[in-house]
C-alpha cells in the first residue's frame, strides 16, 4: 500500500497534505519544502525565459551556483518577513547587493507571488479512518478555519516581505484567494470492492469540499472528441493503481451512487464535480457497492480505446475506464462518462433516458406546467429556458430546474409519466448565456477556459431533492436549432401522432457549434450519444412505450425551433422560441394541467 506523498506539483497544479505541512507561522511557511519548491519552480520559468528578473538574481547573486539560488532566496525571505531592508543588509551583508536595486527586487518578489497564485492549488486534509465528524460538525469548522489561517498566512508573508523592502505600507488591500482554490476533507473508508477492483480499495474518498470563487481553470481541451466505446471484459491488473496519486468523488446521480476516481493530475476537473453533482454521505459508501463506478486517469497501454466502459453483470456496476492523456483533458469526460452509464442503468431499469433539459414553471397566477427540451450539446435547451426565465420574470413566481442536461422518463406513484433528473449543477456554454447572467452567478461558478471558444461554466442550479422526487410531464419538446421560422414553421409545433414525434427524436438532427469535433448538420440517435446509441435496441422499446404513454395521457409532444446554431440567432433565437413557449404554459396552466 502506498502512501500519498505530502505535496505533488504536476502540470501546472500543486496538491499538498495541509495536516503534513501544517504552518501557522511565516517561518514554518518559508521553511517548509513546498515553499522551497515553488521558488525553484518560479526561477527555472524566469530563467528559461531569459527574464529581466533572472537576471537580477543573477547579477546579483555572484558566487551562487543556480542549484542554491531557491535555499539563498528562501533565507533572503525569511529575514525579510521580520526586520526591514536595511536590518535584513546588517544581519548579513551578502544580500546587500539583492537590496540595491529595490524595485528590481519588488519585481522579482511580485513574480514569485503571481507565480503562485496562477498554480491551480488544492489542500486536503485526511481524517482519522471513521471518525467522529460525520456526527460532530467540529472537523468541518476546523476544515474550513485552516483553509482561511493558511490564505491569511500566505497574504501575510507576502505582504510583509513586500512592505519590509518598500519601507511603506499599501494604500490599497487586495483580499486575493492567495491560498487553495479548492480544500477537501477525505476520509478512507470501507467499500464492498470487488476483487477485481482491488486496487482502488485505498484511495481516500472525498466527504467535503471548499471552494474559492470565483474559480478558473484551464483545461488542456476544450471540446470532446469521439464516443465511449463498449467493452466486454476488462483485462487483469487493469485497476492496479497507486492510490497514493488517486482521489475519490462519490457522487450521487439521481438516485444512483456513483464512486469517481481520478488521478491527481486532473484533480481540477475532479473536484469540479462538487458544483455538478451531489456528494454521497458515508451511510452511502461504508460496505456498499456503487452503481456505477469510474477510474479517470488509468495508464493508457492497459485500455483499448481512451474512453470505455464495462457491464460488468457479475458484480452489479456499470465501469467506466478513461486513458491518462491531455487528450481527455475536458470536463465533458468526467461528465458525459458518467451519464453514459446512468443511462444505461435506467434502460435496465426500463426508464428512458433523455438528454434534454426540464424545467417547473409556476405563474403568479398560480398555474404551473413541467416542460422538457429534448438536444444534444449547443441546441439550446438551457439557454431557452434561460431565455423564459428572464423574459417572463413579470408572470413567473418560481421556476424549478430539474435536469439541465440529462435525466429519465419513469412513472411515480400516481401512474403518470414523469421526469428525473441527475446533476444539482449545470455545465453550459458562456457564450450562449443572457449577457450578464455569468458576472450575476460568478461568486458560485468554476469556469473553464473562458478566453477560448465553448468557454465552459460550472455552476450549482438545483437541490437534490427535485431531481429524485418525479415531477409529472406536460409538455417535451425536441429543440431543433437548425430551422428558420416562418409561417409553415412556427417557433414550437406539436406532433398528432407518436410515430411522428418518435421520427424527429430518433433522427435527432443538430448543427453542431463546436462543443464536441462535429461540424454542419448531424444526426445523432436521440439526440443522446449516451447510452441509447450503444443499447439501441432495448431504447427503441422503452421509447415506443413511454411517448404511447404521454400520447394516451394527453402530453403535449413536439419541437421547439430555438435557432441557435444559426449564425446571429445565438440570443434571438431562444428568446422567440421561450416566449411561444410562455404562451404554451399559460394555455397549459389554465386548464390545471402540471405537478407540484
Amino acid at each position: 500500500m502506498a502512501t500519498k506523498k505530502t505535496f505533488a506539483i504536476t502540470r501546472g497544479k500543486v496538491i499538498f497534505d495541509y495536516s503534513a505541512l501544517y504552518c501557522d507561522t511565516a517561518e514554518k511557511l518559508l521553511k517548509s519544502e513546498l515553499f522551497l519548491r515553488v521558488v525553484d519552480g518560479y526561477i527555472e520559468r524566469i530563467a528559461s525565459k531569459g527574464s529581466p528578473s533572472f537576471a537580477f538574481l543573477r547579477d546579483t547573486m555572484t558566487g551562487v551556483k543556480r542549484a542554491d539560488i531557491p535555499a539563498h532566496l528562501v533565507n533572503f525571505f525569511r529575514l525579510l518577513t521580520s526586520h526591514s531592508a536595511e536590518e535584513t543588509a546588517a544581519m548579513n551583508p551578502e544580500y546587500q547587493r539583492l537590496l540595491s536595486s529595490r524595485e528590481d527586487l519588488l519585481e522579482m518578489i511580485e513574480g514569485l507571488y503571481n507565480f503562485w497564485r496562477r498554480l491551480e492549488r488544492f489542500f486536503y486534509i485526511e481524517a482519522p479512518k471513521r471518525s467522529m465528524y460525520a456526527k460532530n460538525r467540529l472537523h468541518h469548522a476546523q476544515f474550513i478555519k485552516a483553509n482561511e489561517e493558511f490564505k491569511d498566512l500566505v497574504l501575510h508573508v507576502y505582504r510583509s516581505i513586500s512592505e519590509n523592502v518598500t519601507g511603506q505600507n499599501p494604500r490599497v488591500y487586495r483580499q486575493l484567494p492567495a491560498g487553495a482554490n479548492i480544500g477537501m476533507l477525505t476520509e478512507k473508508i470501507d467499500w464492498d470492492c470487488p476483487e477485481a477492483y482491488a486496487g482502488l480499495l485505498d484511495v481516500p474518498f472525498i466527504r467535503l469540499s471548499l471552494i474559492e470563487p470565483p474559480l478558473i481553470i484551464y483545461p488542456v481541451m476544450n471540446t470532446r472528441k469521439g464516443s465511449f466505446e463498449e467493452t466486454g471484459k476488462v483485462a487483469d491488473g487493469t485497476f492496479d493503481i497507486d492510490p497514493g496519486e488517486w482521489f475519490c468523488f462519490p457522487a450521487k446521480v439521481g438516485d444512483l451512487t456513483a464512486f469517481i476516481f481520478f488521478h491527481q493530475d486532473f484533480i481540477s476537473l475532479g473536484l469540479s464535480l462538487s458544483n455538478l453533482f451531489e456528494i454521497a454521505t458515508y451511510e452511502e459508501i461504508d460496505g456498499k457497492r456503487p452503481d456505477l463506478m469510474i477510474a479517470f486517469g488509468l495508464p493508457k497501454e492497459r485500455l483499448t480505446g481512451s474512453t470505455m466502459f464495462h457491464e460488468d453483470k457479475e458484480n452489479g456496476m456499470l465501469v467506466g475506464m478513461v486513458g491518462h492523456s491531455e487528450e481527455v483533458d475536458y470536463f465533458g469526460y468526467f461528465k458525459k462518462m458518467t451519464l453514459t452509464l446512468h443511462n444505461i442503468a435506467m434502460l435496465n431499469r426500463g426508464r428512458l433516458p433523455l438528454h434534454g433539459a426540464m424545467a417547473y414553471i409556476k405563474l403568479k397566477d398560480g398555474g404551473s406546467a413541467n416542460v422538457v427540451i429534448v438536444g444534444d450539446s449547443g441546441a439550446g435547451k438551457s439557454e431557452t429556458i434561460e431565455a423564459l426565465r428572464t423574459l417572463a420574470e413579470d408572470h413567473i413566481c418560481e421556476m424549478r430546474v430539474i435536469f439541465d442536461d440529462m435525466g429519465s422518463l419513469g412513472i411515480n406513484g400516481d401512474g403518470k409519466v414523469a421526469g428525473y433528473g441527475t446533476e444539482i449543477g449545470a455545465f453550459v456554454r458562456l457564450d450562449d448565456l443572457q449577457a450578464g447572467y455569468a458576472y450575476e452567478e460568478i461568486d458560485r461558478s468554476i469556469f473553464m477556459n473562458p478566453h477560448k471558444i465553448n468557454s465552459r461554466l460550472v455552476i450549482p442550479i438545483t437541490r437534490y431533492h427535485h431531481l429524485v422526487k418525479g415531477y409529472p410531464v406536460d409538455v417535451v419538446l425536441y429543440a431543433n436549432n437548425y430551422d428558420q421560422t416562418d409561417a409553415d414553421h412556427p417557433p414550437i409545433e406539436f406532433f398528432d401522432r407518436a410515430e411522428d414525434a418518435l421520427s424527429t427524436f430518433r433522427s435527432g438532427a443538430r448543427l453542431a457549434k463546436g462543443t464536441t469535433d462535429e461540424k454542419g448538420l448531424v444526426h445523432t440517435y436521440f439526440a443522446n450519444p449516451f447510452g441509447a446509441p450503444q443499447r439501441r435496441e432495448s431504447h427503441e422499446k422503452c421509447a415506443a412505450d413511454y411517448f404511447g404513454k404521454m400520447f394516451g395521457s394527453g402530453v403535449k409532444v413536439g419541437q421547439i425551433r430555438t435557432r441557435l446554431g444559426i449564425e446571429g440567432f445565438e440570443q434571438e433565437g431562444p428568446k422567440a422560441a421561450s416566449m411561444e413557449l410562455f404562451k404554451i404554459i399559460r394555455e397549459i396552466s389554465k386548464k390545471g394541467a402540471g405537478g407540484k
